[in-house]
């Protein structure tokens, strides 16, 4: 009985063991199923769920940054890159505002965009595309919208306003971009050029503007140093010249208190000798004859030295007066010399100043004036270029007509003469010569021949035929050679008929009686014969 129930509870203890197994294989087997759909995002993709999502609306579920589980046999799970694409867009030839046409060369960088309803686009509309693919149709949007800018803006504005360009860039394509889940990260311009060379005239203008202000410049700096240095030699100049005027006057003034003192002393010396002269007239009177020669002899010697000292005086005043006459001369010479140098330095500055504003304002007409000739040169070739090969196709299609027209007459005209001459030959053959053929086709003509004969001589008529007889010679009438001689005429007509129609009269009708043969009759007197003739016919 024990052993009965120790099997029992092995039993129980076994199977419970194989429960628990089974369970922990189950438990185990959903963890790793969960697992293995439990999918994660990482940042440089985007997760998309597709299959029955159940979104309204929706036919995907995208998410970026994140994780979500994938049911299985439901639903299934793509990636799509976040990497940036660059795009080449060589655009050639785009219409201007001033409808010029501009190269813009460029460079643009997109990717897909991880705004929610910009990446539920790229879900629908880009997966499962390679970047080749995604690349292409990008580059279809740009095109067309860089062309509808460039077609919006002036080509200065476009030249001038990088910032404003790319900015109308950027407001124009990025709308068009997310509506395929991308987004515009950067736009490179590379280059910017026309056909018409008018961009490069905008440049060669700001050049010139540049250089003509850099010249301005130039010359004002010219002006103004060329100004200070000759206000310097100008002052320095006055500095002298006050310094030589101030040594002139001191001079002069001490020239002046040296002739006043000896002036002076010599005021006193003759005082002093008219007091001893004096004194001893008044002690020595027996000396009075050799005092008054002495006495003159003083007066003269006082005299003599004052015309001197005068002399010396004016001769110095002389000499100061010169001098100063000189300084003022020099002051002056010099004062103007600056002046004229001051005048010569701003007319020529002036002058600069002249010439660069009139190369500024040529570089500016030239530069007017040539993009529009340039432009109307450029269309006037394209337009003279269509104009000569409208002229060309038309003449050459007038000529094929002409040719076609007159080869048609022509293989007419041969088909007729090549008849006619299938013909003629018959009709030789059947005649049996070419002479016989002749002949028959002369009967054919001869009643043209006749009428065409008749009417040349219908018009004239014969009112009367006057034939004046002179007795004739050996007893014959005039008359009667006259119509002897007409009716000569009739052998030789017959004899053409015969060669060219082959017609032979009988001789009794052509056979004409002699003159010679009538009666011999005696010549009547002379007279004339009036025959009224009717109009030939």
């Amino acid at each position: 009985m024990t052993d009965i129930v120790l099997l029992g509870l092995g039993d129980a203890v076994a199977w419970t063991a194989a429960i628990f197994i089974f369970i922990g294989i189950v438990v185990f087997t959903v963890v790793m199923l969960l697992m293995k759909q439990y999918k994660r995002c990482p940042s440089n993709r985007v997760l998309v769920i597709f299959g029955k999502t159940g979104r309204a609306g929706g036919a995907a579920k995208t998410i970026h940054g994140g994780a979500s589980f994938v049911v299985p046999l439901l639903q299934d799970y793509a990636y799509l890159s976040l990497e940036p694409i660059q795009i080449e867009i060589p655009l050639r030839g785009a219409l201007s505002a001033e409808n010029i046409r501009v190269n813009v060369p460029s460079v643009f960088t997109v990717a897909i965009d991880t705004t929610p309803e910009v990446m539920q686009n790229a879900a629908v509309r880009l997966l499962g595309l390679t970047v080749p693919e995604m690349r292409k149709q990008a580059e279809e949007i740009i095109f067309g919208q860089l062309r509808q800018v460039i077609a919006s803006m002036h080509i200065e504005e476009i030249n001038r306003d990088r910032e404003k360009f790319l900015q109308h860039i950027m407001v124009s394509l990025e709308p068009e971009l997310n509506k395929i889940g991308l987004q515009l990260i950067n736009v490179n311009i590379t280059d910017i050029t026309d056909e018409s060379g008018y961009i490069d005239a905008i440049g060669q203008k700001a050049a010139s503007e540049a250089i003509q202000k850099a010249r301005g410049d130039v010359a004002d700096n010219l002006r103004m140093g060329e100004t200070r240095v000759a206000s310097a030699e100008r002052d320095k100049s006055i500095q002298v010249a006050e310094a030589r005027k101030e040594q002139a006057i001191g001079t002069r003034s001490a020239e002046r208190d040296q002739a006043v003192s000896v002036a002076s002393l010599e005021k006193q010396q003759v005082i002093g000798e008219k007091q001893a002269a004096f004194e001893r007239e008044s002690q020595v009177k027996q000396a009075e004859q050799q005092m008054r020669v002495q006495v003159a002899d003083a007066d003269a010697t006082a005299i003599e030295g004052e015309n001197l000292a005068q002399a010396k005086i004016a001769a110095s005043q002389a000499e100061l007066l010169v001098k100063k006459a000189e300084a003022y001369q020099v002051g002056e010479s010099r004062k103007k010399q600056a002046e004229a140098a001051v005048l010569e330095v701003q007319n020529r500055a002036m002058a600069k100043a002249a010439l660069a504003e009139a190369e500024r304002m040529e570089a500016e007409q030239r530069a007017k004036l040539e993009a529009p000739a340039k432009a109307q040169k450029a269309k006037l070739i394209v337009d003279a270029e269509a104009a000569a090969e409208t002229r060309r196709l038309q003449a050459r299609a007038e000529a094929d007509a002409v040719f076609m027209a007159l080869d048609a007459e022509a293989r007419g005209q041969y088909e007729i003469l090549a008849k006619k001459g299938e013909g003629l030959q018959r009709i030789v053959e059947a005649c049996g010569g070419s002479h016989q053929a002749f002949q028959l086709l002369m009967l054919e003509h001869l009643d043209n021949l006749a009428e065409a004969s008749s009417r040349a001589i219908s018009n004239i008529k014969f009112d009367k035929i006057v034939v004046w007889d002179g007795g004739g010679q050996n007893g014959r009438n005039a008359t009667a050679d006259f119509l002897s001689g007409m009716a000569k005429t009739l052998p030789p007509m017959m004899q053409v008929m015969k060669d060219i129609g082959g017609v032979e009269l009988p001789e009794s009708l052509v056979k004409l009686t002699s003159p010679s043969d009538e009666a011999a009759k005696p010549a009547p007197a002379p007279a004339a014969t009036d025959r009224a003739a009717k109009p030939a016919s």
